[in-house]
């Protein structure tokens, strides 16, 4: 319990101080320390991180730290790949899609220890090119249940021409939106197979996140971006190597046979 709970400040504080990884964390978290199946955690993460996402957005948006241009080019290109997305995920189990998760938390874990600088004043990216990427953002995020935010802020920062904090600020606002979508299209993969939310967890974890990314923000400006950065990807680096090796090692599933999807399968 501890542990998940815990698990919920951090990916709030992570979305908050970066824009991005929480949920790259969130699933981990449903699915390895509560032990929900695979397609009830991806469900379950996109309505957590959108919700976070969407508060967390708020205090960026009011300082006008939310570049909207980039908002509607990026975030609703994103929201049809999302739903791609998640109709994609029909045709795929819960094991191969976290065998995706892994590997893109690799590449992940790559792109947030690479330099990332602030090049404001930069020429933008012409608006045709930024909607394809939000559009694959979105197929991704509807798949593997992710926000996106590890794409969206260096794409943001070194193909937009934003400064980070504005690239943070929008990337909350896009990964609200494709979360939204991608939920959407998610419920209709569990009613089909008659699986269920845990509306608990879902209150509880978005609750807790918020808490942690409003504070994430408050602190965001004092500490050297990054430095964060880096040891955020060192962390997933551990955590990919962890989903990999549970799903492709035989034998080396970390979950119980019996799953629960509730916060009584923590203690």
């Amino acid at each position: 319990m501890t542990f998940a709970l815990l698990g919920a400040l951090f990916i709030g504080l992570s979305l908050g101080l970066l824009g991005s990884g929480g949920s790259i964390l969130t699933v981990p978290v449903l699915v390895y320390l509560l032990h929900q199946p695979e397609k009830v955690a991806i469900a379950g993460s996109l309505a957590i991180v959108g919700t976070i996402s969407f508060f967390g957005a708020l205090p960026y948006a009011r300082r006008g730290l939310v570049h909207w241009r980039s908002v509607l080019f990026f975030g609703l290109p994103g929201m049809v790949g999302t739903t791609l997305g998640a109709f994609l995920s029909r045709v795929l189990s819960g094991h191969t899609q976290m065998i995706i998760f892994g590997l893109v938390l690799s590449a992940v874990a790559f792109l947030m220890t690479r330099t990332v600088a602030d090049r404001p004043g930069r020429a933008p990216r012409a608006m045709g090119k930024v909607a394809l990427d939000g559009l694959a953002v979105g197929v991704i995020t509807g798949v593997i249940g992710i926000g996106g935010g590890f794409l969206i802020v260096p794409a943001l920062v070194l193909l937009g021409g934003l400064a980070m904090r504005q690239a943070i600020g929008t990337s909350l606002v896009v990964i609200a939106l494709n979360s939204a979508s991608g939920f959407a299209g998610h419920l209709q993969v569990l009613a089909r197979e008659n699986l269920t939310l845990d509306g608990t967890v879902i209150a509880i974890f978005a609750a807790i996140g918020t808490t942690g990314c409003l504070v994430g923000y408050s602190v965001a400006s004092r500490l050297p971006q990054l430095a964060l950065r880096r040891v955020f990807g060192g962390l997933l680096a551990v955590v990919a190597i962890f989903v990999l090796w549970t799903h492709l090692v035989p034998g080396a599933e970390a979950r119980p046979s019996t799953p629960a999807s509730s916060l009584e399968g923590a203690r």
